[in-house]
């Protein structure tokens, strides 16, 4: 059983742990799955969005995608969330990544 399919079973056992489908969504993204990754994000989120790492990973995989404005909406999304939990490393790297890709536009 590889580490896609172990994961999957333990959401079953556990269908609303967002740290299973943050999980999922980097391992997808690890193998070359970005359309599933980027789906997977997106659930989370829908589904679990105060789970703050989401905003970075997904912001990211816009930015590969060539999708910078959309980049730039889920990493002020998620500058929000992490500043309502008081999450000071995830609003550190969320406002460094914004601030690079506004950089990079100029």
């Amino acid at each position: 059983m590889n580490r896609l399919e172990q994961l999957a079973a333990f959401l079953q056992d556990s269908p609303e742990d967002a740290f299973l489908h943050y999980a999922i969504a980097q391992e997808l993204y690890k193998l070359g799955m970005l359309d599933a990754a980027l789906d997977k994000y997106l659930w989370l989120t829908e589904h679990q969005p105060q789970y703050v790492a989401t905003y970075y990973h997904l912001g990211k995989l816009l930015v590969e995608q060539g999708e910078k404005e959309a980049a730039l909406a889920w990493f002020n999304q998620g500058i929000e969330q992490a500043k309502a939990a008081k999450e000071l490393h995830s609003l550190s790297e969320l406002q460094s990544a914004k601030l690079a890709l506004e950089y990079d536009e100029d």
